[in-house]
């Protein structure tokens, strides 16, 4: 639980450290605009922004039900935070699996990738595809 936070409290650490230098030295609209951008940063990589997470067996008997994709994915992960937002809304019908919280799901990912935990790691209709393109999985939604 606390990797997971781990980059987002970096970011507001930073943030705050900056922000503060910048009031220190006369430049409070600076020191704003810096909170801004790491307060932004710190949201962007945390897992606040994904749907919430379920494990990667519960993920697999929803999948077989409703024939939406499993994402397997972590916080802080480049490639997974530009495949949820480009997803928008329709990310949600999509399982999450973190496979930082999810021992299986880390499994799952690294049987299907050679032994890498490498994410996004998205399971359609059994099929596993690594970082594949958000639009092709937006159309499996």
């Amino acid at each position: 639980m606390t990797r997971v936070w781990m980059l987002p409290v970096l970011m507001l650490l930073c943030g705050g450290l900056i922000a503060t230098g910048e009031v220190v030295a006369g430049s409070p609209v600076e020191a704003v605009l810096f909170l801004v951008l790491f307060v932004s940063l710190a949201f962007a990589t945390s897992p606040l922004v994904f749907p919430r997470s379920v494990g990667a067996a519960e993920a697999g008997r929803r999948a077989a039900l409703d024939g939406a994709p499993v994402v397997y994915w972590r916080p802080g992960c480049a490639y997974c935070l530009r495949l949820r937002f480009r997803l928008g809304v329709r990310g949600r019908r999509a399982h999450w699996v973190n496979i930082w919280r999810d021992a299986e799901g880390a499994a799952a990912v690294r049987e299907a990738t050679g032994g890498d935990e490498t994410v996004p790691t998205v399971v359609v209709a059994g099929r596993a595809h690594v970082n594949p393109d958000p639009a092709w999985v937006r159309a499996r939604l």
